[in-house]
């Protein structure tokens, strides 16, 4: 899996400096992506007949030891969710931009139930797009950049529940990972992230090859396939979270935050935004 995502950005790389071939090769690319996203959507609708099918077959051969463990792998994952969004994000909004938590997450809430619902960060990019400027106050010059980029690469949610999937079914088929190995998950779950599309359910299908490399059976994902789908919702409100957090950190930096528009906290949203 890794020697295929090093390819991949170097793929990437050659792409962008090749003039017009690599424009060509791109929309190639662009489109054949479309049309796997598709394939995937097909796929996703299947999917709750195959999650009652593997959970069928995992109440039957397996203990309810088994689901209790599964249970404390949901609530972990949500705790290290919160907790991450709560204090990771509040620490790098209060120190590099000097700019509240209180007000951020205040006015963020419409989005992250949205983000929370959809599970797709790319469904709502129109939505954090339209909030960051018109409620946050940054400018469309930043937002218009980092949040596209940031629904892109910026799945460290993803990441958080990637590294604890490993770890818990390391611990449910016996197998104790080693220092390297765990160094090894870390590497994987941070490049994996990077190159996952923003739609629902892609973390399982990237957690394949995570397993993979560390030589643990990718049949351990049934073990929480079937509670997944409530963890996507939430890695995806801190994915777009962290998105917004980024982007009113850049424009501070970059004087194209209206701190009038920031700290104005009335529900009506203004018609135009105005750099710094």
């Amino acid at each position: 899996m890794l020697p295929i995502i090093v390819f991949s950005v170097l793929i990437g790389l050659s792409i962008a400096v090749a003039g017009d071939p690599g424009k060509r090769v791109g929309r190639f690319f662009s489109d054949f992506n479309e049309v796997v996203m598709q394939l995937v959507g097909f796929v996703m609708l299947l999917a709750p007949y195959g999650v009652f099918a593997l959970i069928t077959v995992l109440a039957a051969t397996t203990g309810w030891e088994t689901f209790v463990g599964v249970l404390k792998y949901v609530v972990l994952v949500i705790m290290v969710l919160v907790a991450h969004a709560a204090f990771t994000y509040s620490t790098i909004l209060r120190v590099l931009g000097g700019l509240s938590p209180r007000i951020f997450f205040s006015k963020m809430r419409a989005v992250l139930a949205f983000a929370f619902s959809t599970a797709s960060s790319g469904a709502t990019i129109p939505v954090t797009l339209r909030t960051v400027e018109k409620r946050l106050g940054v400018d469309n010059r930043v937002a218009s950049f980092t949040i596209p980029l940031g629904a892109t690469i910026n799945m460290d949610g993803t990441a958080i529940m990637q590294g604890i999937a490993t770890g818990f079914i390391a611990q449910y088929y016996g197998i104790d990972l080693s220092f390297s190995q765990y160094l090894m998950v870390v590497l994987m779950v941070i490049m994996a992230s990077i190159g996952a599309a923003g739609v629902p359910g892609v973390g399982l299908i990237l957690l394949a090859g995570v397993l993979s490399s560390v030589g643990l059976p990718a049949e351990g994902i049934a073990l929480i396939l079937g509670v997944d789908r409530l963890l996507d919702m939430t890695r995806t409100a801190v994915n777009v979270c962290g998105d917004a957090m980024v982007t009113c950190v850049v424009a501070r930096s970059e004087n194209e935050l209206d701190l009038e528009i920031f700290h104005d906290l009335s529900d009506a949203e203004p018609t135009t935004v105005a750099s710094g």
